[in-house]
This record gives C-alpha cells, structure tokens and sequence, in this order.
C-alpha cells in the first residue's frame, strides 16, 4: 500500500497536474516571465527594486539581507509596536515625501512605507503610483498627465470585481514608460 500510494501521491498526481497547468496556463506554468525584445526582464508575479527617480518604485522588501530575493521571500516579522519597525515606516515616510515632493501633512500610501508579507509583491497601490507620477514625469520629461494616463492603462482591477485591490504592476508600468 505504501509503494502504491507513493507512486501515485508521489509521482503520477504531481506529474499530471504539471502536464494539466502547461497544457491550459502555458504562460503561468512558465512563471509568467515578461520579456523585452525578446529577452527576459523579470517575472510579472515577482516584484523588483527600482531606485532611479525616472521609474516607478515598488513596495520595500524585507526579503533577504538587500531586499527583493526570491530565494529568501518573506516579511521583516516585526509587530506594529516594534520599535525597529516604527522607526523604519518613520524613515521610509519622510523620505518618500521628499522623493515625490510631498507636503508634510499629505498623507502616504501605506504599501509606499511597508514591506509585504513576501517582501515580493509586483504591484502597488493605485494611490501610490499616482503620487510617484509627478517624480517620474519630471525625471523623463514627460506631462503628469501623460503618465497618469499610463497609469490608469496599467491599473489592474480587482478579480472578479469584488476580490482584492485595484493595484498597478511596477514592472510592467516601468516597461510601457520605455
């Protein structure tokens, strides 16, 4: 009974799941890798740093000793009355106000000053990528109102129009400013 249910648990399920997700989501089951003429940049479900004023910037990482490692995904695993956490949102905050050009009283989008649970999401709230819009359409020459545009072509709405965010894929978006 052991072999057999090894064999088939083991080996036979798996393999005819895989066979299954690469006959009906061939794209997804490949990792949804994004390519630039023709060569692969990064992966749509996996988020990754972007630090130059002329591209949209994605949520912080807690992932790994840098920050955005697929091999190391997860949170900082600080509570919210962490001092190293409150500390960290309190840096993150004055300097993404800075970066963006800011008032001190406006307010800041949560997923701009905290990692995510895999220190890896791809997306950022739409509310976040419109107050980057400014920096980026300053550092490209570019209208706001051209970039906002592209923001508003990117936002991907929530599945099934009740689950989730609406959010905006950082890769992506940086790929179609060019």
């Amino acid at each position: 009974m052991t072999v057999c249910l090894t064999v088939l648990v083991g080996f036979a399920y798996p393999l005819a799941v895989s066979a299954a997700s690469a006959a009906l989501f061939p794209g997804q089951a490949k990792g949804s890798l994004v390519k630039e003429d023709g060569k692969v940049v990064g992966s749509s479900l996996l988020g990754q740093n972007f630090s130059d004023p002329k591209y949209f910037w994605p949520r912080p990482s807690a992932a790994g000793s840098d920050g955005y490692d697929g091999l190391a995904s997860g949170g900082s695993n600080l509570g919210p009355s962490n001092e190293k956490l409150v500390d960290a949102v309190r840096e993150r905050v004055i300097a993404y106000r800075e970066a963006n050009h800011l008032g001190g009283d406006e307010p800041v989008p949560v997923d701009a000053v905290t990692a995510s649970a895999s220190g890896l999401d791809p997306q950022i709230s739409v509310a976040n990528a419109r107050l980057q819009a400014g920096r980026v359409a300053g550092a490209r020459g570019l209208s706001t109102g051209e970039v906002l545009a592209l923001i508003d072509k990117h936002t991907q709405h929530r599945s099934f129009g009740i689950l989730g965010e609406d959010g905006v894929n950082v890769l992506e978006l940086n790929l179609a400013l060019g």
